[in-house]
């Protein structure tokens, strides 16, 4: 059966970015019902007792087992994002991933144009991605609904959840609002 992790930190850590009242709605509603909904589908199946990440990987591309793929993978998506953030996070990293990010990108603020694009650009539901590709370059990519990088062999280092319950309480429809408060203020490299 699979769990729904402890948050690495209080429901109002990341106040005033994200609001106790939108972790609440995300966290404890989203996040759970996704978890919830994995455990009642995969009941009884192979997947039952597989590490979460190998569910998705299993799963993924596979029209039979579309419902288990997408309540996994939005499981592991969630369990990522919540450690892609932390209280006073935001702005540059540091070492040797600012030094990759300057090598496949340019400098900092060609990566960060990216990563704003993909987000804002997501039409509809779904994520932007911070990743280490096969070829160990850092890329940026998008992905719609429950897509997930970890499905295709790629390494997230961070991500951004762009679906609407994860800022519409805090941001309305101001999504480029919520992701320049992530990349200045949130986000964990």
């Amino acid at each position: 059966m699979f769990d729904l992790p402890a948050l690495p930190y209080e429901m109002t850590a990341l106040e005033p970015y994200i609001s106790a009242k939108t972790m609440e709605f995300h966290y404890g509603k989203h996040h759970k019902a996704y978890v919830d909904n994995l455990n009642k589908l995969a009941k009884g199946t192979e997947f039952e007792n597989m590490p979460l990440e190998r569910v998705v990987k299993e799963t993924y591309n596979k029209p039979e087992f579309a419902p288990i793929f997408n309540n996994a993978a939005q499981a592991w998506n969630h369990n990522f994002f919540w450690h892609s953030m932390e209280k006073n996070g935001g702005g540059k990293p540091e070492g040797g991933l600012l030094a990759k990010i300057e090598r496949d990108f340019g400098s900092y603020e060609k990566f960060r144009e990216a990563f704003k694009n993909a987000a804002t650009s997501q039409f509809g539901s779904g994520w932007a991605w911070l990743v280490e590709d096969t070829d160990g370059k850092l890329k940026v990519v998008k992905t719609s609904n429950a897509d997930t990088p970890v499905a295709r062999g790629q390494k997230p280092l961070i991500t951004l959840d762009v679906w609407e319950h994860a800022y519409y309480l805090d941001y309305q429809n101001r999504r480029p609002d919520f992701v320049e408060a992530f990349l200045d203020h949130l986000v964990k490299f």
